[in-house]
């Protein structure tokens, strides 16, 4: 096989494995995200998807945005420990996991967690594990804006 084959069925990617665990403020693509996880291997042919988004009600009661907190560094880290977790424990070949920060209208992107496998199923099992993993161990609390005031949420449904 000459370089050119190689080169042309795995292609270099220049993205940086810090790049698929995040925690930022800003707003992110699925797009992107998506095409980051699928450009680290040609084997992936099952992806599955998880976006948690700011919904505009909660536990009854009307919500008018959020404020995501998180205990910088430690939050990262717990993130990192889930994808390398996921990427061992459940067989696939990778995962990509953002969680946004500071203030967020109702609607926008909060939380995404892309799984890629050779098949759906290990996709499917590692993205469900991966969120409810972040749910309970990362240091990431929210604060809910209601008309009543403001409520933490400290359970993790």
């Amino acid at each position: 096989m000459s370089l050119e084959q190689v080169t042309k069925a795995d292609p270099p990617v220049a993205d940086d494995e810090a790049m698929l665990v995040r925690v930022q403020r800003e707003d992110f693509s699925i797009d992107e995200e998506l095409r980051r996880v699928r450009a680290r291997s040609k084997r992936i042919g099952g992806i599955a998807i998880f976006l948690g988004t700011a919904r505009d009600r909660s536990k009854g009661k009307d919500v008018d945005g959020i404020t995501f907190e998180h205990y910088e560094g430690m939050a990262q880290k717990k993130l990192r420990e889930i994808r390398e977790r996921a990427l061992k424990d459940f067989g696939i070949i990778e995962l990509s996991i953002l969680h946004r920060y500071g203030e967020i209208g109702i609607g926008d992107n909060i939380v995404l967690i892309i799984a890629g496998a050779e098949h759906r199923a290990e996709a499917f099992q590692a993205c469900k594990w991966a969120i409810d993993e972040l749910k309970q161990i990362t240091p990431i609390w929210k604060l809910e804006h209601t008309p009543e005031g403001e409520v933490w949420v400290e359970e993790h449904p």
